[in-house]
C-alpha cells in the first residue's frame, strides 16, 4: 500500500481517501457570530471548547495560543464550519482587499431552496448584499439554471447564497 491509500482503520472518507471535513473561520466576536450562523443560515451548535496546550501551539506554529471553538452544523451539510476566535494571540481583522479577485479562498457558498426569500431575510436582518439574487446566464449540467447572490458575515468572510432549479429561473 502506498503512503497516500487510507489504511483500514480509516473511515468515512471517498473512494480517493480524501472528503471535506469542515471549513475554520476565525472571527472576533463568538458569540455574534454563532447568533449570524444560527440566525441566517440555520446552522446549529455542535462541538464547543477552548483549544490550548501544546497540541494547538504545535499545529499552529504559534506559541501560547489560546482559542475559543464552536463547530456549526446542519444536518443536510456533509460539511462543518469550524469557529474560532482566538484570545491568545489575537489577530488582525481582515483587509478591506478582500474582492472577490483576489488569490487564496475568497468565499463559502450555502445552497437555499428560495433565493428570494433567503436574501429577504437577510436584509430584513440588516445584512447588506453585495447584489441582489443574479441568474448565473449559462445552464449547468443537467439543464440547471443557477442564481446566487453574495454577502458578508459579520468579520467580513464572503459568503454566496446560491439557488439550483430545473428549467427557467427569473432575475
Amino acid at each position: 500500500m502506498s503512503s497516500l491509500e487510507p489504511d483500514s482503520e480509516t473511515v468515512g472518507e471517498a473512494a480517493t481517501g480524501v472528503t471535506l471535513d469542515h471549513v475554520n473561520i476565525v472571527v472576533t466576536d463568538m458569540a455574534r457570530s454563532v447568533a449570524f450562523y444560527e440566525t441566517f443560515l440555520g446552522l446549529r451548535r455542535g462541538f464547543e471548547g477552548v483549544l490550548k496546550g501544546g497540541w494547538i501551539d504545535t499545529v499552529t506554529g504559534l506559541e501560547s495560543v489560546e482559542a475559543r471553538c464552536v463547530f456549526m452544523e446542519s444536518g443536510d451539510l456533509p460539511v462543518r464550519l469550524e469557529l474560532l476566535e482566538y484570545v491568545n494571540p489575537v489577530g488582525a481583522p481582515i483587509s478591506e482587499t478582500r474582492a472577490p479577485h483576489l488569490p487564496g479562498v475568497r468565499h463559502i457558498a450555502f445552497r437555499v431552496a428560495d433565493l428570494d426569500a433567503f436574501c429577504g431575510r437577510l436584509q430584513r436582518g440588516g445584512i447588506r448584499l453585495i447584489s441582489g439574487p443574479t441568474p448565473v446566464p449559462f445552464l449547468l449540467p443537467g439543464g440547471i439554471r443557477k442564481r446566487l447572490c453574495y454577502f458578508y458575515d459579520p468579520d467580513g468572510v464572503l459568503l454566496e447564497a446560491a439557488e439550483y432549479r430545473r428549467g427557467c429561473v427569473g432575475g
